[in-house]
């Protein structure tokens, strides 16, 4: 574990070991903040930690599969035994699986609910009740445009639990708002990751990059810097809203 210091924020990404999540820990670990990468797969949890702490930064590893919420409380007792303290909460860990709608299989969906979405509260819920105590917080869930718009066919799991993460923060910004305590989402749209790199094809990255005004993907690093926003102090007086990351995808029309 990083040398954390007794005023220093504590900051708990999910499925931080790479990809966006990854980005999004570097980005808070450099503004000073002891960074808990949480992750399904603990090794690569570990070496992403390791390479923070080998560079000057404050992090440590933690274990957490978001859909099984023994697994989320377990990871919150470690975090009040090592920390004492968590102030800023983002949900990263996802899934993303396609079929065709009528033929979406009822185990895969239940799964994108499970991860995408219980996965959120649950984190949330655990989170909330360490910042109350504090009077301070931070709750920024990783939605999506799909969960504003269709994005092609297949995404009935992905695009609803989005969706649903977008409600909830909205009702959490409601709640939590009289204990200091702002949630937020960043609507990424599409985003050059490894997930990315399997999940779409080349057809469907050409068709998508020709919606957007940019022409191009984004990166892990333009969504990060949206998340470090709403972490910050002067984040204060914004709650309960959706910030898309997407190049104009969401502005644009026919092109």
């Amino acid at each position: 574990m990083g040398s954390l210091q007794v005023s220093q924020r504590v900051a708990l990404i999910t499925g931080a070991a790479k990809g966006i999540g990854a980005s999004i820990a570097d980005v808070l670990a450099q503004q000073g903040m002891h960074v808990l990468i949480g992750d399904i797969d603990e090794m690569q949890a570990r070496s992403k930690a390791e390479a923070l702490t080998g560079a000057g930064r404050s992090a440590s590893a933690l274990q957490i599969d978001v859909g099984d919420p023994a697994s989320v409380a377990a990871a919150f007792e470690v975090i009040d035994r090592q920390c004492g303290r968590c102030d800023i909460v983002v949900n990263n860990a996802g899934i993303a699986k396609t079929f065709p709608f009528v033929d979406f299989p009822l185990d895969s969906w239940q799964a994108h609910l499970a991860i995408n979405l219980t996965g959120v509260l649950l984190c949330a819920q655990h989170g909330a009740r360490r910042m109350m105590r504090e009077r301070w917080g931070r709750i920024i869930n990783i939605a999506s445009v799909a969960g504003m718009r269709a994005v092609g066919a297949g995404r009935t799991g992905y695009g609803t639990s989005k969706a649903a993460v977008i409600g909830l923060t909205r009702q959490m910004a409601v709640e939590l708002a009289e204990h200091g305590i702002t949630a937020n989402a960043v609507a990424p749209g599409p985003v050059d990751t490894p997930m990315t790199r399997v999940l779409h094809s080349p057809e469907f990255r050409q068709s998508y990059t020709d919606a957007i005004p940019m022409n191009r993907y984004g990166t892990p690093e333009e969504v990060a810097a949206a998340v470090a926003y709403l972490a910050s102090d002067g984040a204060a007086y914004v709650t309960g809203i959706v910030i898309p990351v997407d190049g104009g995808f969401l502005a644009s029309g026919a092109r």
